[in-house]
């Protein structure tokens, strides 16, 4: 792909009481790449991505959006990232309108109500706009937290986990609705333990291991087939 990188992960470290949960991690994404991260548990996945949401600060490195490094600008880009993950970071009590109706303030969107029906729309929950969260499955909340992701217009939009806890039915329904984010404005990372969803979506495969990058590669050049031996190979028989 040419052109400049959107984002840049640059020797990305970080330790807890001296435990290394990243070691050095580096890669490239441009705008509307799709990567989907693998890796056990505790292979630094979800640390990698709260680093890029500026939810934690690495023990060294950096991260760069656009060539701006997100540690010297953390407010103008969080205004451009959103976070998917198996908390919805919804308000129980509020209806599904009033949620988005929230958001939609505190980032200040212009034609705040034209907005939110459009995303109610979108994750066809218009119909329930005014049912309280409490009362949603745990998939109708994860179709409403794409529409709070959204809510901003983000450009890089990161999913921990986004489909823990939905049955089959509800992780289908999700899928579906992550697919339509992916264009070519927008960049997704997205962390999963379903080999069968993250293979979908993807232009670029990562799997983590011990808090490194064991293996990237674009999506084309993967042997579908051979993907699994793949990846227990890099993992050393563990699971997801």
């Amino acid at each position: 792909m040419s052109g400049s990188a959107f984002l840049r992960i640059d020797n990305l470290q970080k330790s807890y009481d001296g435990v290394n949960a990243l070691n050095g991690i580096s890669f490239s994404l441009y705008k509307g790449d799709f990567l989907t991260l693998f890796g056990p548990n505790g292979a630094g996945k979800t640390t990698l991505l709260k680093i890029i949401a500026t939810l934690l600060a690495p023990t060294c490195g950096g991260v760069t959006i656009s060539g701006y490094d997100i540690a010297e600008h953390p407010e103008e880009f969080r205004n451009s990232v959103s976070v998917i993950s198996h908390q919805s970071l919804l308000y129980n009590e509020l209806t599904a309108k009033e949620n988005l109706e929230f958001y939609a303030d505190l980032y200040g969107i212009n034609e705040p109500d034209k907005k939110v029906v459009e995303l109610l729309e979108l994750v066809g929950l218009y119909e329930r706009r005014h049912s309280k969260v409490a009362e949603f499955s745990r998939g109708m909340q994860q179709r409403l937290s794409i529409a709070r992701a959204l809510i901003n217009e983000p450009a890089l939009i990161l999913l921990d986990e986004p489909y823990s806890g939905l049955d089959q039915h509800s992780s289908m329904l999700l899928k579906n609705q992550l697919a339509k984010l992916h264009d070519d404005k927008r960049t997704i990372i997205l962390v999963t333990h379903n080999l069968t969803f993250g293979m979908e979506s993807a232009t670029k495969i990562g799997i983590l291991v011990k808090g490194s990058v064991a293996f990237f590669k674009e999506r084309a050049k993967i042997d579908d087939d051979k993907f699994d031996e793949t990846y227990f190979k890099y993992v050393g028989g563990k699971t997801l």
